[in-house]
């Protein structure tokens, strides 16, 4: 069952899917795809075309704005902003009002079970990979990488994590081998790149 509050607005040619609920006062714009069991908050808003995979948590007046892509599993902290412009204006050189023909949408994509901590803002073009975290408030202006933690602004990595968002520990005596301390499984750095590592 799809539950969509009455005070939302949902277009008529979105696609919500199976499980998914859209609470008071979102939107959710044409021809955006929403996966199964997602969650849309409170004056969220969810742009035009944007895509968003399955059990994904966009938290309340978050604002996705398109062409943004969320891989399953995706969490949207409070008040959030992805943007979609490189260079934002609200008039041409000429001051004529810029209309919909006088730039080109940039978009984020954030990949399998990333988190985007509240009042985040992800600066398009910029990619944030699989289960990385990006902490409260943080600004993002390049690419997290896979299992990255990054903080501040700028953001920059300040360690990794697991998939269970929890902050990976050294295993004693190496020098490329993490812990969680939560679920007890095991992340191998190799060229720069954090793995699971496999059983």
């Amino acid at each position: 069952m799809v539950r969509i509050v009455d005070s939302a607005d949902v277009a008529d040619n979105a696609t919500i899917g199976e499980g998914s609920s859209v609470w008071h006062l979102a939107q959710v714009r044409e021809d955006a795809v929403l996966g199964e069991n997602c969650i849309v908050g409170r004056g969220a808003y969810i742009g035009t075309g944007v895509h968003v995979g399955n059990n994904c948590k966009i938290q309340n007046y978050a604002l996705v704005y398109e062409p943004a892509s969320l891989a399953d599993g995706v969490f949207i902290g409070p008040a959030v902003v992805l943007t979609n412009d490189h260079f934002p204006r609200a008039i041409n050189a000429d001051g004529t009002p810029k209309s919909a023909h006088d730039w080109e949408p940039v978009g984020v994509t954030i990949k399998e079970g990333a988190a985007i901590g509240a009042r985040s803002v992800c600066v398009a073009p910029v990619t944030i990979g699989a289960w990385a975290t990006v902490a409260a408030g943080a600004t993002v202006v390049k690419d997290v990488p896979d299992f990255a933690l990054v903080a501040g602004v700028p953001a920059r990595q300040i360690g990794w994590v697991g998939k269970s968002g929890v902050k990976l520990e050294l295993v004693e005596g190496e020098e490329d081998l993490w812990r969680c301390p939560v679920s007890g499984a095991l992340y191998e750095v190799k060229d720069s790149v954090m793995k699971e590592v496999k059983n």
